[in-house]
């Protein structure tokens, strides 16, 4: 029953959160699933981390007496804390960069009921005397008739708050408490913190921009279509030379993916794999990496099947095939990229099968 008594208010909350304390920590578990799941099966960026925390009981009775005991005893509105206490259970999203924090926001509101939306971005550059940490927070329950609710019956029926930012925000917000500034503090220091601030959303603007440019150069690789191997490529309808272009990360993923339509390659081991080739070759170009796997490929790709056909447990990955397209190709530069091992295997098996592939002689500069 509410009521006006402060001292009595806060012994019931103590008593109901005690009582409710495993339950609480297993709506925040189940919490953390849902909005895991969701933006996995979304696709909509790459959320660094996803925590939950249940809030110390002791923190939401000074929350509560610093932000609504004055007014509601002012006003002699009646009160239970708990019913003030939106962030008893909360989540925190950390994105890769900004904009992927509306993107998310805007996901969360198609999944949940919304109560409440603070953007502490739009509150912070509303205004040039304000410094704190960006980000946006949102009170939250669970629809009644979503999809997978059914499978969580333990979850009691409370909000949750969440708290969703980017990782230079995450990493500002975790200094900006270190730091426990006042607005009284003295004008040279407000400058620093200041300059602090902007120097962190800087930061963030670049990383955000380098990764556009890091995309538009992969959209370019991918829609450059090689027209023959004497070095023509039609680039968004015009006609540029193609042998200038050294290999690189970039453009090595859409002719591997070319003619390895079904194999997953990772943004990480394609950039090793291409340094490793440069090491060996630094002056190797588009148009020779295509023709080496358009004239070597069917050869490795028998020489393949026999090691798996003999070795069921051995793998022979796009990776692999690749090394051995490149070892024909240029035997004296790329000799290394095979294992010493592998490097005599293979040599055997074309001694046997009297194979003497057409690129090894033509091509070996």
């Amino acid at each position: 029953m509410a009521s006006l008594d402060f001292e009595q208010e806060k012994i019931l909350f103590r008593k109901y959160y005690e009582n409710n304390h495993d339950q609480l920590i297993e709506a925040k578990d189940a919490y953390v699933g849902m909005i895991r799941t969701l933006i996995s099966e979304s696709g909509v960026g790459e959320a660094t981390k996803i925590e939950g925390r249940v809030k110390d009981k002791e923190e939401c009775i000074k929350k509560f007496q610093r932000k609504y005991q004055g007014k509601l005893e002012a006003d002699e509105q009646p009160y239970q804390i708990r019913d003030f206490i939106s962030d008893l259970i909360g989540v925190r999203i950390v994105c890769l960069y900004e904009d992927e924090v509306p993107v998310v926001s805007e996901l969360l509101q198609r999944h949940f009921t919304i109560l409440n939306v603070t953007d502490k971005t739009s509150a912070v550059e509303s205004t040039e005397d304000s410094f704190g940490y960006k980000g946006l927070h949102m009170d939250l329950t669970v629809h009644p008739d979503i999809a997978y609710h059914a499978k969580s019956t333990a979850i009691p029926e409370i909000c949750f708050e969440v708290q969703i930012r980017s990782l230079i925000q995450d990493a500002w917000s975790m200094l900006d408490h270190k730091i426990k500034y006042k607005r009284s503090i003295p004008t040279d220091l407000k400058r620093r913190i200041n300059v602090l601030a902007a120097l962190f959303e800087l930061a963030d603007r670049e990383f955000k921009e380098i990764r556009n440019a890091t995309l538009d150069l992969m959209q370019q690789a991918t829609v450059t279509q090689i027209e023959s191997a004497d070095g023509v490529v039609e680039a968004s309808g015009q006609a540029v030379t193609f042998g200038v272009k050294t290999i690189n990360a970039f453009n090595f993923l859409p002719i591997a993916g070319h003619f390895f339509r079904d194999f997953p390659f990772d943004d990480e081991k394609v950039d090793d794999f291409v340094q490793d080739i440069l090491e060996r070759d630094a002056t190797l170009q588009k148009a020779d990496l295509h023709r080496c796997l358009n004239e070597n490929l069917k050869l490795v790709r028998e020489y393949s099947e026999q090691v798996k056909a003999e070795n069921p447990n051995r793998t022979f990955t796009a990776y692999t095939s690749i090394r051995h397209c490149l070892y024909l190709y240029n035997q004296d530069k790329f000799e290394r990229i095979l294992s010493r091992r592998n490097r005599e295997r293979f040599a055997a098996w074309l001694k046997t099968n009297q194979v003497q592939p057409v690129t090894a002689i033509s091509c070996n500069k």
